[in-house]
């Protein structure tokens, strides 16, 4: 409700909240899978909606959703899971050339060349939700959401999965927005962060300043 939020090009910004804060809808939104009741999104200045998307658009923005074992098909392999976007894209005009670009997303997101001939029941969690980021940034995408990619996840696969997104973020300048409701994620990678409550922001700025000085209740809840 009234939820205005700013991201800024090649930044890292959080969006926190407790469950049902509305987090997941405003990621959906962002992406394509809602349309909005109101308001717009503008991305690069222009107006996008669910149905009014140009494939430059759907290229441009990417998502990372929380459960890999659930989005990634399990009766293909991860070169086919890889090249599908390749494909729908148009990048690569050969099958040899899709599979060099398979490769370089694998070294990527650091797995071995031979994963590709794997499938996502023979590989574990942390392993399946870095497929998940290669197969989100083979378009080169422009914006990636990551919607609690690392709930899920034992601490330090979180903590592999964090140094990845953030090595990317520096190496390829893409923006990401992290939802999450792990205020230690955001302290570990976000430049900023809005706090979420009942559909409302209730409080965005620097992390250092939110967590030094919490103003709200909601707020204060997540950081102590």
């Amino acid at each position: 409700d009234n939820v205005s939020l700013e991201v800024h090009r090649g930044e890292f910004i959080g969006l926190v909240g407790e469950s049902g804060s509305g987090k997941s809808t405003i990621a959906y939104s962002i992406i394509g899978m809602y349309e909005p009741t109101d308001g717009e999104i503008l991305f690069e200045g222009q107006k996008i909606g669910r149905k009014h998307r140009s494939m430059q658009m759907k290229k441009d923005m990417q998502i990372v959703f929380q459960d890999p074992g659930s989005s990634l098909n399990p009766h293909q392999s991860i070169a086919e899971i890889l090249e599908l976007p390749l494909k729908v894209h148009k990048i690569g005009k050969t099958h040899a050339e899709r599979m060099e670009r398979v490769k370089e997303l694998l070294t990527m997101v650091e797995l071995p060349e031979h994963y590709m001939y794997k499938s996502p029941a023979s590989i574990g969690g942390g392993e399946k939700q870095m497929v998940a980021i290669a197969r989100a940034l083979a378009t080169d995408p422009k914006v990636l959401l990551c919607d609690e990619a690392t709930s899920a996840l034992d601490p330090t696969t979180t903590a592999s999965i964090l140094a990845l997104l953030k090595d990317l973020n520096e190496k390829l300048g893409v923006t990401v927005v992290v939802i999450t409701h792990q205020m230690s994620v955001i302290e570990e990678i976000c430049s900023r962060v809005a706090i979420l409550d009942g559909g409302v922001v209730a409080e965005q700025g620097k992390v250092e300043d939110i967590f030094s000085n919490p103003h709200t209740d909601a707020a204060r809840r997540l950081v102590y």
